[in-house]
């Protein structure tokens, strides 16, 4: 199998996997809205401002940002060695 089937596939693999993943949210989602569930509804039964929700996104993301990057520092020069030196497929 040539390398643009093998990306094409992996391509549509990610793709279908985020179709079904937005389809399930979606079903989820409207399941919720039958019985009357809201976003507002589960944050005031959390007791979180939407304020509150957004500072936390955002330092969680500030703190795992860094740490991310600082990994794929290591990861990323391990894997491409590791890619260009496994034996061709096929």
């Amino acid at each position: 199998m040539d390398e643009s089937r093998v990306g094409g596939r992996l391509v549509h693999t990610v793709l279908s996997g985020f179709l079904k993943l937005a389809l399930a949210s979606l079903l989820a989602g409207s399941l919720l809205s039958v019985f009357g569930i809201t976003p507002r509804s589960v944050m005031d039964f959390l007791g979180v401002t939407a304020e509150e929700l957004h500072n936390g996104v955002v330092l969680a993301f500030a703190w795992a940002a860094p740490r991310v990057l600082m990994g794929a520092v290591i990861i990323l020069p391990i894997w491409l060695v590791a890619y260009i030196l496994m034996p061709p497929r096929g």
